[in-house]
């Protein structure tokens, strides 16, 4: 607006026209060539081939270990895990094989009668030797420590015989991995273990199928 001789002159606006922007040019979108395609059909079509490959080998080894076990339970004798006397060597409910045969030494564990119940514990002395227990559990056999390393810890647990103790011609002193809990030649009513009432010792363990293998 200009004012001159008492005269309003307008003038016009001058409106700041937006240019539209130039847009980016849009990239076609590449298609795969039916080489491509045939390439990717045929990598899906060996990757199914090959997961169904796994899963029939595996069907197939479930298959034999089973027939294995079965095979092996008609063989020979076996027990059934009771109780946690064992861990952490054994569990609750594992299935063991049992062999007759052979020289039972020390640590091998064994299986035997015990009255009317069977039981399942490691040979830590043979007969003639002398067996004594500190109080911080370890194991002395004829004066010199057992070396034990199947056992979590060491625990002196319930003791009623006296100590040291020999163990009898015939007999096998025995005691549960798990020290702590573990009824067994530390008791007087339980006393070793004679060579007529052993059924065995472990061989391997056969229930649960993921834990197949020797016990040692």
């Amino acid at each position: 607006m200009n004012i001159e001789n008492g005269q309003i002159e307008e003038r016009p606006t001058e409106l700041a026209v937006k240019r539209p922007t130039k847009l980016a040019t849009e990239r076609p979108t590449e298609r795969p060539t039916s080489a491509q395609i045939e390439r990717e059909l045929r990598r899906r079509e060996l990757a199914s081939e090959a997961r169904k490959s796994v899963a029939r080998a595996f069907k197939t080894l479930i298959v034999y270990a089973a027939a294995a076990v079965l095979i092996v339970t008609l063989l020979f004798p076996t027990i059934q895990v009771q109780r946690g006397s064992m861990l952490p060597t054994l569990r609750d409910g594992e299935q063991l094989i049992l062999v007759t045969v052979g020289n039972i030494k020390r640590g091998d564990i064994i299986a035997f009668n015990l009255g009317s119940q069977t039981m399942v514990k490691r040979v830590v002395a043979l007969a003639g030797e002398w067996v004594d227990i500190d109080d911080d559990g370890l194991v002395h056999i004829d004066g010199a420590i057992l070396e034990e390393p199947y056992l979590n810890i060491q625990a002196i647990g319930e003791v009623d015989i006296e100590l040291p103790f020999q163990v009898p011609d015939s007999h096998y002193f025995v005691l549960g991995d798990n020290r702590a809990i573990s009824i067994d030649s530390r008791i007087d009513d339980f006393g070793a273990v004679h060579q007529d009432e052993i059924i065995g010792k472990t061989l391997l363990r056969i229930w649960p199928l993921n834990k197949i293998g020797f016990v040692i």
